[in-house]
């Protein structure tokens, strides 16, 4: 009898350098500490993107295995393409992944919010599930270091000072 490998699970996950600090509560990603902040994390960090549940803005799943209608088991990049493109297609379907307290669940694509501004969060390593932070911005004057998909989902802002104009 042939075996079925199994998939790993596999959230879309990129690298940045840089420092987080916390500003008013906040958590801005920045090339170098913030001045008025304290720093929250430092050097090689991951970023990970959670879609938010329909109707609760507060909670949101970082997909790292989505399983289609039609029984296709999707990680990684494979996945993030599904969901961005056909999740309106295949309501039925399943996405598991990391919880934003760090939990690992199941849902249906139409439990989730694909209109709602996706969550960008921070972690120490790839194996962590549970964020360091959620981050509000990336405050740099040369976003060309940062990777495209941070940049399209996390506002930035050119400094400090026009981070804290905005807000």
């Amino acid at each position: 009898m042939k075996r079925k490998t199994e998939i790993q699970h596999l959230p879309i996950s990129e690298r940045v350098a840089g420092v987080v600090t916390e500003v008013d509560g906040l958590a801005l990603l920045s090339p170098a500490e913030l001045p008025g902040g304290a720093a929250i994390a430092r050097g090689s960090l991951v970023v990970r993107y959670g879609i938010t549940f329909l109707g609760k803005p507060h909670l949101s799943i970082v997909p790292h295995l989505v399983i289609a209608d039609y029984g296709e088991m999707l990680n990684g990049d494979e996945a993030w393409a599904f969901l961005m493109k056909n999740a309106h297609l295949y309501p039925r379907a399943d996405v598991c992944g990391y919880l934003n307290d760090g939990g690992d669940d199941m849902v249906a694509l139409k439990q989730l919010d694909f209109d709602y501004p996706f969550d960008v969060f921070v972690y120490r390593r790839n194996e962590d599930n549970r964020p360091l932070a959620k981050l509000s911005a990336l405050v740099a004057a040369d976003p060309a270091p940062y990777p495209e998909r941070l940049r399209q989902y996390l506002p930035r802002f050119e400094s400090l000072n026009a981070w804290l104009r905005h807000e």
